[in-house]
């Protein structure tokens, strides 16, 4: 029996990505497989567009970081729900509610195998959370999906040339992602600088890898090899 914490960036329940339907279906049989096995999985899921259109729309009469990041954290709740209700749907045992912190989400691990949150409170990514709740539960690991394949220098997107990386340290991640402070509502990186922080203190393994695709959840929620970065602490390499 393993305990896993897996993050989902809210981008992957997005009309963005091709056959999101079948995207959900696919992780909820992920899950359900794993759940079999005896295994504990926590899902904290982002809020994605809805989470972003919404800080925007709101920024220009709210001059309160704190405030904006509250509209977010509602958007991952949205999102926490629907993945929650696909589990619920599929006959997995999960958790009746959504939960609003990392005390109360370890607590529900008491009474079910599978718990799904969103965000907990300003000043806190849901990437940052799902360290948090692998730290809190004893998670062997925390894998990061989101939509990029690995972690790089800089933005892929707007670096074509930039090196990718199949594994780092927790400091070499830190020094990628820049220092631990949150400043804004609504951007995101990678990897959480927070949330990278907390892992380096716990010695936490993080595997960071393209979400859209379920083989590559799959392997890293086995502990097998995948696609995409693995962060382990120089003493593990």
């Amino acid at each position: 029996m393993a305990t896993i914490v897996l993050a989902l960036g809210g981008s992957l329940l997005r009309p963005e990505v091709e056959e999101r339907h079948a995207w959900l279906e696919e992780l909820v049989s992920i899950i359900r497989d794993r759940v079999l096995v005896d295994d504990r999985i926590g899902i904290v899921v982002g809020g994605g567009a809805p989470a972003r259109e919404g800080i925007t729309l709101a920024r220009p009469i709210i001059d309160n970081e704190d405030r904006l990041d509250r509209i977010g954290i509602a958007a991952t709740r949205l999102n926490a729900t629907i993945v929650r209700e696909s589990l619920a749907d599929a006959g997995v045992t999960v958790s009746g509610a959504i939960p609003r912190s990392i005390n109360e989400a370890t607590m529900l691990f008491d009474e079910r195998p599978v718990v799904v949150m969103g965000g907990t409170k300003p000043g806190h990514t849901t990437d940052a959370v799902a360290i948090r709740l692998a730290i809190a539960s004893g998670a062997e690991r925390c894998i990061i999906g989101t939509n990029v394949d690995r972690v790089y220098d800089s933005d892929p997107r707007d670096n074509p040339n930039t090196n990718g990386h199949d594994s780092l340290t927790h400091e070499e991640l830190q020094e990628i992602v820049g220092p631990a402070e949150h400043t804004k509502a609504g951007p995101s990186g990678v990897v959480d600088p927070m949330g990278v922080a907390d892992a380096t203190k716990a010695n936490l393994t993080l595997c960071i890898l393209d979400g859209r695709d379920h083989s590559r959840i799959k392997s890293a929620i086995e502990g097998e090899s995948f696609h995409g970065t693995i962060v382990e602490s120089e003493e593990e390499e």
